[in-house]
C-alpha cells in the first residue's frame, strides 16, 4: 500500500496532536502515606473523664492523602485523634504553609473522634465548658511528635505522587443511630433513639495508580461518634473508625482515610461499653468496613481530568450568652453590631471537576443540618467533613436546643445558630463554589 508524502505528513501531525493531548489530559497525580502515631508511654486519654492509658489496644495513625491538578495541591490528614482545637490547627496549618508553600485553604487536618487516643495540644473551647478535666497539663512532648510525624508524612507524599485515577460513589451502612434517646418527659440523655434522625450514607473518594491500575486509597466519610468504648477502657485505640480503617486496608492493601461526618448526635450501634470485647468492637468490620468495600466495588476511578478549588467562608454565629471564653481562641471571637458576641467559625470548601462538592467545619454538627445541606445542594456528590481544622462545640438544630440533654450544654452557640449555618453553606455552594 502507497501513500502519499503529505498524507504522511498528515497522518504524523496528527498523532503528534493525539499525543501532547493524552498527555495534557494526564494531569492529576496523587500519593498517601500512613505514619505511626502511637505512644509509647501512659498518656492522658482525651474523650470522658480524666484517665490515664495503661496500654494499647491497636495502633493509631497519621493517614495523609496529597491531590495534585497540575496547579493545585491538595492535602488531606485523617488522624486518630479525639480533638484539636482550632489554634493548634492554625498552629500545624502554618508550618506547612511556610513549609510547602500550601495555602492554608488547601490543608485540611481531619481527626476520627476516637474517645480513646491522647491529647494532643491545648484542650481549647472543651476547657470553657468541661474545666476539671484539664487541671493537668498536656503532654508537649507527644504533642511535638504528632506534628512531626504529619509534617514528615507530608514530605514523604510528596515525593511519592504519581499519575493517578480519581472515582467518587455512595455506600450505606446502618453501623449508626442516633444518641439523643427522649426521656418521656420532654427531656434528652444520651442513649438510644431509633427514631430519631440519622444519617447512614458513606461518602467514598477513590483513587488508583493510573499506569498499574492498583489500588492507592479511599477516603471514606461517614458520622459515627469514636464511642464504642466508654471511659472505662484505657488502652489507646482508634474505636470504630480505626479498627474499620484497618479492617479494610487489609482487605485492599491501600490506606483508608475514614472521615467523620455529622456526628454531633449519632452514636455507633454499641456504645460506651467498658472494653473492646464487652463493645463488640470487631463487629464493627463487618457493619461499616464491609460497606466501605462493597461502594469501592461499585465505584469506577476513571477521572484523570481532575480539577480542584478550593473555598474559604467565615460564618458570624452569635455566641451563646454568658459563656465565657479563652485567650488561646481570641481569632475565633469578635463582637457584634448589638453588643454581642459572636463565634468566627471557619468553613473551607472544595470542588472538584463539575460534580463533588466538599465541605468541612471545625463542629460536631447534628446530621439534620448536613443532611438538609445535601439535599439542597448543587452538586451531585456533596460530603460533609466534620471535626475539621479544630474543634469549637456542638452545632444543634434550634428544636434540639429546646430539648435539653448533653449538647446543648456544650455548645457556644445561639439557639439560632443552625438555621444560619444552613443557609450560609447552600448559599457559597449555590454561588461563589459553584462559580469556580
Amino acid at each position: 500500500m502507497h501513500f502519499t508524502a503529505s498524507f504522511q505528513m498528515s497522518l504524523v501531525f496528527s498523532l503528534l496532536l493525539f499525543t501532547v493531548w493524552t498527555v495534557d489530559a494526564q494531569n492529576f497525580r496523587a500519593a498517601v502515606v500512613k505514619k505511626d502515631i502511637t505512644p509509647h508511654n501512659s498518656q492522658h486519654l482525651l474523650g470522658y473523664g480524666t484517665r490515664m492509658s495503661t496500654g494499647v489496644y491497636d495502633s493509631i495513625y497519621h493517614r495523609i492523602t496529597i491531590l495534585d491538578d497540575g496547579e493545585n495541591e491538595f492535602i488531606l490528614v485523617s488522624s486518630d485523634i479525639c480533638l484539636v482545637a482550632p489554634s493548634e490547627y492554625d498552629r500545624v496549618s502554618k508550618m506547612v504553609q511556610e513549609k510547602f508553600n500550601v495555602g492554608g485553604d488547601q490543608f485540611w487536618w481531619s481527626v476520627t473522634h476516637t474517645h480513646s487516643a491522647p491529647e494532643v495540644g491545648p484542650p481549647g473551647l472543651a476547657e470553657v465548658f468541661l474545666g476539671d478535666r484539664y487541671e493537668h497539663q498536656y503532654d508537649t512532648a507527644y504533642t511535638n511528635f504528632v506534628v512531626k510525624e504529619l509534617l514528615a508524612g507530608i514530605v514523604e507524599a510528596r515525593s511519592q505522587l504519581v499519575s493517578a485515577r480519581l472515582g467518587v460513589g455512595w455506600g450505606y451502612s446502618q453501623a449508626n443511630i442516633n444518641r439523643r434517646a427522649r426521656n418521656g418527659k420532654g427531656g434528652t440523655r444520651l442513649g438510644m433513639n431509633p427514631e430519631g434522625p440519622v444519617d447512614r450514607r458513606i461518602g467514598v473518594l477513590k483513587i488508583q495508580n493510573s499506569d498499574s491500575g492498583a489500588l492507592m486509597a479511599l477516603i471514606a466519610n461517614y458520622a459515627i461518634h469514636g464511642t464504642v468504648m466508654s471511659g472505662h477502657n484505657l488502652l489507646i485505640s482508634g474505636d470504630a473508625p480505626g479498627v474499620v480503617a484497618e479492617y479494610v486496608e487489609e482487605k485492599t492493601g491501600a490506606p483508608l482515610l475514614f472521615i467523620n461526618g455529622a456526628a454531633g448526635n449519632i452514636a455507633p450501634l454499641y456504645s460506651v461499653y467498658p472494653s473492646p470485647q464487652a463493645g463488640h468492637l470487631d463487629e464493627f468490620k463487618h457493619l461499616l468496613g464491609d460497606k466501605i468495600l462493597d461502594a469501592n466495588s461499585n465505584i469506577i476511578a476513571n477521572r484523570i481530568d481532575v480539577k480542584l478549588n478550593f473555598g474559604e467562608l467565615v460564618v458570624k454565629l452569635p455566641r451563646k450568652e454568658g459563656l465565657g471564653w479563652l485567650d488561646d481562641l481570641k481569632n475565633f471571637t469578635a463582637k457584634n453590631d448589638f453588643g454581642g458576641d459572636d463565634v468566627l467559625l471557619p468553613i473551607r470548601f472544595l470542588k472538584i471537576d463539575r460534580d463533588i462538592g466538599i465541605w468541612a467545619a471545625p463542629l460536631e454538627l447534628f446530621c439534620e443540618i448536613s443532611n438538609e445541606i445535601r439535599d439542597r445542594s448543587p452538586f451531585g456528590y456533596t460530603f460533609y467533613y466534620g471535626y475539621t481544622n479544630g474543634w469549637l462545640g456542638y452545632m444543634l438544630t434550634q428544636e434540639e436546643f429546646g430539648l435539653g440533654g448533653y449538647e446543648p450544654m456544650v455548645s457556644p452557640f445561639a439557639p439560632e445558630s443552625g438555621r444560619q449555618l444552613t443557609e450560609s453553606v447552600v448559599s457559597y455552594l449555590k454561588g461563589e463554589l459553584l462559580s469556580k
